[in-house]
């Protein structure tokens, strides 16, 4: 904040002559030198950069078990930094400490993938996946407290369950595995929204509720992505060309399963916002449940997509989550420009239909301005 705007502050009879010098000494003593910050940062990349560029530039004339040894070294240094530090790190910066968990994972991660290539093996990308998430899943679970450690886990938990999918499948070629076969892998893929109650249950119970909620937030997000998939793959007819992942067996089991993750949710975390959080996810889940039934209909496909949208808005809406609700407003304005171009594709090719889409694009846009700013929360309530 700078020293002008608190003189502006207190001219303007909004503060007081102690409280304006109370802010200007406060604001002078926790003063940032972004500028400094910048350059050093500029300079520390550049390094970065120059110690990556050196090493590919003698990647091949440097031995392989070499590589291999100073890469596992690093991820040792890495996690007894963690384990015999971590407090004194804490104390000079905690951002520190998540950058390091965050190192160690992304390190750990990318050795899997420098063995295979020093020892020229392959596999099914979704094994090392799943061998990264038994050993690290646990460390960030336990350590983590930001935004990265809580997507680090829920995507490589989506990434391994979509690899294995597709692996299983032998890419897509395989155009019928069997009933019961899709069935598991629905349920493979909706697994990684079982995070949820799991993140809920732990968020009264441990002394880092920011970390758990982001877990249960990218779940939910996860859940209400998977839902408007199948919506907009509805909308193009996409459940029958008879591909394995547009299969309505594979949606059966994935819908059903967040539709029951949902449910659970909601006795874990008590409360408004835990209840429409669950009925959010179990929402997604019934829309997933109900997408085949309106395949290659785009005026019910996008009907379903904004019935998840507005069930998204009216939970914000309970739950006093100002952003969310807005969002939701947002997505669904720009689904029915979306399904007016759909609708009218032939007029789209005149002058006077492109008039026409103009027009409604305003209209829709001017309506779901004043719908947010009339009827959104005034406040953030209790967080998602």
């Amino acid at each position: 904040m700078s020293a002008r705007k608190i003189v502006s502050w207190h001219e303007a009879g909004l503060i007081d002559a102690v409280t304006r010098d109370r802010l200007i000494a406060y604001e002078a003593a926790h003063a940032r030198p972004l500028a400094l910050w910048a350059v050093s940062g500029i300079g520390a990349l550049a390094i970065g950069l120059g110690l990556v560029s050196v090493i590919a530039a003698n990647w091949e004339a440097i031995p392989g078990h070499v590589r291999l040894g100073v890469h596992f070294a690093l991820i040792v240094a890495a996690l007894l930094a963690l384990a015999w530090r971590e407090a004194r790190i804490a104390a000079a910066s905690p951002w520190a400490v998540e950058a390091l968990l965050f190192t160690a994972a992304a390190l750990g991660l990318t050795f899997f993938g420098h063995l295979g290539q020093v020892y020229q093996t392959s596999s099914p990308l979704w094994q090392p996946l799943g061998l990264w998430l038994a050993l690290f899943a646990p460390l960030l679970l336990v350590m983590g407290r930001s935004w990265p450690a809580a997507l680090a886990v829920l995507g490589g938990a989506v990434w391994c369950a979509w690899e294995y999918t597709t692996a299983m499948t032998g890419y897509g070629r395989v155009r019928d595995p069997g009933f019961v076969w899709q069935m598991w892998l629905g349920f493979v893929i909706a697994l990684p929204v079982a995070f949820a109650p799991f993140a809920a249950w732990l968020r009264a119970r441990s002394q880092r509720p920011d970390f758990w909620r982001r877990l249960e937030q990218l779940a939910l997000a996860y859940a209400v992505a998977g839902a408007s998939f199948a919506c907009a793959l509805a909308s193009v007819g996409g459940f029958g060309d008879g591909g394995i992942f547009n299969s309505g067996i594979i949606t059966l089991a994935s819908g059903s399963t967040a539709l029951l993750t949902g449910i659970a949710l909601v006795p874990v975390r008590p409360g408004t916002s835990g209840r429409m959080a669950g009925a959010i996810i179990a929402g997604a889940g019934l829309v997933m449940l109900l997408a085949p039934v309106t395949d290659d209909l785009s005026v019910l496909a996008a009907a379903l997509f904004m019935a998840l949208w507005i069930g998204i808005a009216a939970a914000a809406l309970v739950a006093g989550w100002r952003g969310v609700f807005q969002l939701s407003v947002a997505v669904i304005a720009l689904r029915l420009i979306i399904l007016s171009f759909e609708l009218a594709s032939d007029l789209l090719l005149s002058g006077f239909g492109l008039i026409l889409s103009g027009v409604l694009i305003l209209g829709v846009a001017w309506a779901a301005l004043r719908v947010s700013k009339t009827f959104a929360p005034p406040n953030e309530g209790e967080e998602a």
